[in-house]
């Protein structure tokens, strides 16, 4: 019988530890106010060694030695020792030298929790992040399910009048008959009608899925159905109910214990809105209109009037310069927008394209929304490791404490389908360990973690369809897999919600995916909802995995540790004070044994024992002591037959 063992295949040759507090392994991210011990094992021959640290923000350099103890050596440093200010991003690696030479330990390229001994280059240094801890981090976020909507496309439950230029149709079977043409999909004038009240509508629907929090896609004044080109931010879109059915949306969803977030589009404006006017739609004097505009400084013209600077070059999305005063006073003033919807009672914003925002910005916009709700939200979009991200040539700061609470998950998104479809154990192994290992525990616990948005694929076409990219335009709109594909994406489905539901952060449902929705990329991706065909077997896992985070308080913010993963089974756990929940995702066609050393539940079941199976592409999750060992191995052939 060929396998691997939990204990075996976690043996650290380096972790940290927080002085007077229990072992972290190899997290990468301590507050200011934390003394860490760094502790490696060394070769029989070394004879000393050293932490070699940089500051990624000044470029100082620390030499720390190590000192040596029973099995390791190691280091104590306060992390006051290393910032200047409150916070700071830091690159290291560990000096051996021994009786045969001098080496460097680094970090394996795919592997966060082991280290090497390589070549001396900046790449594979271990990172450090040093971060300030909000006051009132957003807690009540973290055990709960997030859902994501596109309000024009879930449900209809009002009558308003379409406004001018857009094109009403109720019938979302028509879909596919008026999304062929690239050129006119591009207007983004297609309504289907989708308004606030239809989610007020369905709230009963959303809690059964275990929904705690609605994140909506933009609900302000606008000329397309996207509505990422704001004409009014100061009222509610009228073909959604206006600002009086927001206000009864928040009311009835807080009456069921779910909280909003809106999409704080502040990057951009539309250019037919009341600050550009460039229809001269609205009675002011916009932008576009006039140099004497109050709204002219939020621009930028190469050629005035009609050639400015504009999110993506995208003409009806000119961009706003966000650090001009006037600007930030209409958000963030005592009569602004921000603090407008935050004394509506919203628990938070989800920031569009926040590497287009200043680290100013975005701390000035977080002030803004504590000072209205202490626990409020604020998420950002970053699609890429926020903890080092660069954008357009400055290395951000969103997680380092007054900026972003957490991100979009979209590492590992991409890392959950590769391996899913391929099998690629090294991405998914590397992506796990470096996001959970570089992120601060309250922005790991608020990740808003997704496998689908209004910006990818659903997440059943990218598991399944082979022929993403093959297909002309025109065909991808009533495109379907077929029913083999859907088959197996179905199959597929069930483990990546497995991982979404389980991993650290807030599993966040795309409107649909639960209902076994299809789709390219946008627009394709945002079909109305197919209420009374939805696919009942895939909403049951939803609605299963919902109960299960209801239930399992240890999914709200237990700690993460990577066990395994190879190209057939994954394995990890979360771990609280006394129990731990040891996940396993079996995506190969063989059956494989779980085996622990003392008696665990099997959860989502009512088995307990101490030997399971796993069968060929499914899950399992068991609940056993924190202190418990356990292993999976394959069973081979000759056993079953036995």
């Amino acid at each position: 019988m060929a396998g691997f063992s939990r204990s075996g295949s976690v043996a650290r040759q380096l972790e940290s530890k927080l002085l007077n507090g229990k072992p972290v392994g190899i997290r990468g991210a301590f507050e200011v106010s934390d003394t860490v011990e760094f502790r490696i094992s060394v070769p029989e021959s070394t004879v000393g060694a050293e932490m070699l640290l940089l500051s990624d923000d000044s470029g100082e350099r620390f030499r720390f030695p190590l000192s040596e103890t029973a099995q390791a050596y190691s280091v104590s440093v306060p992390m006051k020792k290393l910032c200047k200010g409150r916070s700071g991003l830091f690159y290291y690696k560990y000096r051996v030298y021994t009786s045969f030479g001098t080496f460097d330990m680094m970090r394996r390229e795919h592997d966060f929790s082991e280290c090497y001994v390589g070549a001396d280059t900046k790449r594979g240094d271990f990172q450090l992040l040093v971060y300030e801890k909000r006051a009132y981090p957003p807690e009540w976020l973290y055990g709960g399910v997030m859902y994501q909507i596109f309000p024009d496309r879930f449900f209809s439950a009002g009558d308003h009048p379409p406004k001018k230029g857009a094109v009403l149709c109720r019938d979302g079977k028509a879909f596919p008959a008026l999304f062929q043409n690239r050129m006119e999909n591009e207007k983004n004038n297609v309504f289907f009608g989708g308004d606030l009240e239809g989610i007020a509508a369905k709230l009963d629907y959303l809690v059964s899925l275990g929904v705690t929090c609605l994140y909506l896609n933009p609900i302000f004044e606008a000329a397309s159905n996207h509505r990422y080109d704001t004409a009014d931010y100061r009222h509610v879109d009228p073909m959604l109910g206006g600002d009086a059915a927001l206000d009864m949306l928040i009311a009835e969803a807080g009456k069921r214990g779910i909280s909003i977030l809106l999409d704080g589009v502040f990057n951009h404006t539309g250019s037919d809105s009341i600050y550009f006017n460039a229809k001269g739609t609205y009675a002011s004097v916009g932008a576009a209109q006039s140099k004497n505009s109050p709204y002219y400084p939020w621009y930028t013209f190469e050629r005035y009037p009609d050639r400015y600077d504009a999110w993506w070059g995208v003409p009806t999305l000119p961009r706003v310069n966000s650090d001009i005063p006037s600007y930030r006073e209409f958000l963030f003033g005592e009569d602004g927008i921000v603090r407008r919807y935050m004394k509506a009672g919203i628990a938070g914003w989800r920031i569009d394209v926040a590497d287009e925002l200043s680290d100013d910005f975005l701390a000035e916009l977080t002030r803004t929304v504590t000072s209205e709700k202490a626990d409020a939200a604020v998420i950002g979009e970053v699609w890429e490791d926020a903890t080092d991200k660069v954008a357009y040539g400055v290395r951000k700061k969103y997680l380092r404490g007054g900026e972003l609470d957490s991100v979009m998950n979209y590492p590992v998104r991409r890392a959950v389908i590769e391996y899913l479809t391929g099998g690629d154990y090294l991405s998914m192994r590397g992506t796990l360990q470096t996001i959970y290992g570089h992120y601060p525990p309250e922005a790991a616990n608020a990740l808003m973690n997704i496998l689908g948005t209004h910006d990818t694929e659903r997440i059943l076409t990218a598991l399944g369809d082979k022929r993403i990219g093959e297909l002309p335009y025109a065909a991808l709109a009533g495109h379907r897999m077929t029913e083999e594909e859907r088959g197996c994406a179905k199959t597929l489905l069930r483990l990546a919600v497995c991982i979404q539901m389980t991993v650290p952060g807030v599993p966040c449902i795309y409107y649909g995916d639960e209902a076994g929705m299809e789709g390219y990329i946008d627009p394709f991706c945002r079909c109305p909802f197919p209420w009374g065909e939805e696919d009942a077997e895939i909403t049951a896992v939803y609605r299963a995995f919902g109960e299960l985070r209801r239930r399992e308080r240890i999914l709200w913010r237990g700690s993460f540790d990577f066990i395994y993963a190879d190209a057939e089974i994954l394995c990890y756990e979360r771990a609280g004070e006394t129990d731990k929940i040891s996940i396993v995702v079996n995506r190969s066609e063989r059956t494989y044994e779980f085996r622990s050393e003392c008696a665990a539940g099997r959860l989502m079941t009512e088995q307990t024992g101490e030997t399971f199976t796993v069968a060929p592409m499914s899950f399992a999750l068991f609940k056993l002591p924190a202190c418990a060992d356990y292993s999976v191995f394959v069973k081979i052939e000759k056993e079953e037959n036995e």
